[in-house]
């Protein structure tokens, strides 16, 4: 059975039809893959944890789809929701910030590197 990490990059704030795109086509693939019993992870990375306080409102067009998906969602990168100045958001969102790699500069971040070592394959949106 194949294993894929999806990493969602794109960011909420931008606005942009073109990021929205980008999130619902990562979750379209979590649902269908799910849909097939493979092992699926959801990252938000980068200035995507910005969509960790977005997608829990019921009004969001991705709502639906993304509560469908929460049980393959990680979590949120703990490092770069600092960055990006998401990490209160993301916590009363209740999402997982994860800092399981310490990275100089950073108060830790989501260990990428590990899914390819355990043989996922990795997909960015």
């Amino acid at each position: 059975m194949s294993k894929t990490a999806i990493v969602i990059f794109a960011d909420a704030k931008s606005g942009s039809e073109e990021a929205l795109g980008r999130l619902f086509n990562a979750l379209f693939v979590a649902y269908e893959l799910q849909e097939k019993k493979q092992t699926v992870a959801v990252i938000f990375q980068g200035a995507g944890v910005r969509w960790a306080s977005e997608l829990i409102k019921p009004e969001h067009p991705a709502n639906t789809l993304y509560k469908a998906i929460l049980p393959s969602v990680v979590g949120v990168c703990g490092g770069c929701a600092d960055v990006f100045g998401a990490t209160e958001e993301a916590t009363e969102a209740g999402a997982k910030l994860i800092r399981e790699k310490a990275i100089p500069g950073t108060s830790g971040i989501i260990d990428l590197s590990k899914y390819l070592d355990d043989g996922y394959r990795l997909l960015t949106f």
